[in-house]
């Protein structure tokens, strides 16, 4: 009597994790997501903090990752308001593009990853390009950027 319980308890417990499986993205959300990120750089080019805080969550975790000139893979984590002190501090003089050239958006419920390939131009010349990937959280219909990872690199960028 005992297995037959655990096995009714069981097939009960697979049957309702099957039915709350991933809800399929709908075009909505992932536009949603996308309206965000870009959000997020205009006001990168605008050098305006008010519009990048207003696209992230409390807490956002920024990091980074890449190579060095020997080889060896560097991560590093940057505090938000350095972030936003940096980007505020770029002087007129300075030109500078961070173009998004894909995305690939998926989206479950109240999550969403958005992989974004970029080149990054200084002053008109190619600096860098690599991916942007931000997590995002919808709170309550707004999706707000939780954490971004980049890649930096020179090689492979114009493929």
């Amino acid at each position: 009597m005992r297995k037959l319980f655990s096995s009714v308890v069981l097939m009960a417990i697979f049957a309702f994790g099957y039915a709350q499986g991933p809800k399929p993205s709908s075009e909505e959300d992932k536009n949603q997501v996308k309206q965000v990120i870009e959000t997020f750089f205009d006001g990168f080019h605008k050098q305006d903090s008010t519009i990048i805080k207003s696209t992230v969550a409390d807490g956002i975790v920024l990091q980074t990752t890449g190579r060095n000139a020997e080889g060896k893979t560097q991560f590093r984590t940057e505090e938000f308001s350095k972030f936003l002190k940096s980007i505020v501090g770029i002087p007129e003089t300075t030109q500078f593009e961070e173009k998004l050239t894909s995305f690939s958006i998926q989206v479950d419920r109240t999550m969403a990853n958005a992989w974004v390939g970029y080149e990054f131009w200084l002053n008109g010349e190619f600096s860098h390009c690599g991916i942007n990937s931000f997590q995002l959280i919808n709170f309550d219909g707004e999706w707000k950027i939780i954490y971004l990872i980049d890649t930096r690199g020179k090689e492979g960028c114009m493929d």
